[in-house]
């Protein structure tokens, strides 16, 4: 599976960003598909998971009630729907992908098998 995220971009405080990733190379979308992003300087941290019904979704507390997860399964597509950015969301965001329907909404680095090339979003105060 490759992941190709994008949507990244300046953004000024206050402002909306959406993101997205597609998923490629086989037929079927990944059973959970989430956010990840890496400021600078900072380890790698989650952001947002959604499985594939949509049923399991889960937020990082600093980004709850800012943020939304979504998938079309038809397209393969994740989305990212943030809003009301703050100068500590920038960073570089990455989508990750996995297929094991027995964790629950993962949260963790280790638990994504498939990581896309990550997209830059840049907040200015």
């Amino acid at each position: 599976v490759q992941l190709q995220a994008s949507g990244g971009g300046l953004v000024q405080a206050g402002g909306s960003l959406r993101l997205s990733c597609i998923a490629s190379g086989r037929s079927s979308s990944p059973y959970y598909m989430g956010w990840f992003r890496q400021g600078p300087g900072k380890e790698r941290e989650f952001v947002s998971v959604i499985n594939w019904s949509g049923a399991r979704i889960a937020y990082a507390d600093s980004v709850k009630g800012r943020v939304t997860i979504s998938r079309d399964n038809a397209k393969n597509t994740v989305y990212l729907q943030m809003n009301s950015l703050k100068f500590e969301d920038t960073a570089v965001y990455y989508c990750a992908a996995d297929d094991n329907v027995r964790a629950i909404a993962p949260a963790s680095v280790s638990a994504y098998r498939y990581w896309g090339q990550g997209t830059q979003v840049t907040v200015s105060s």
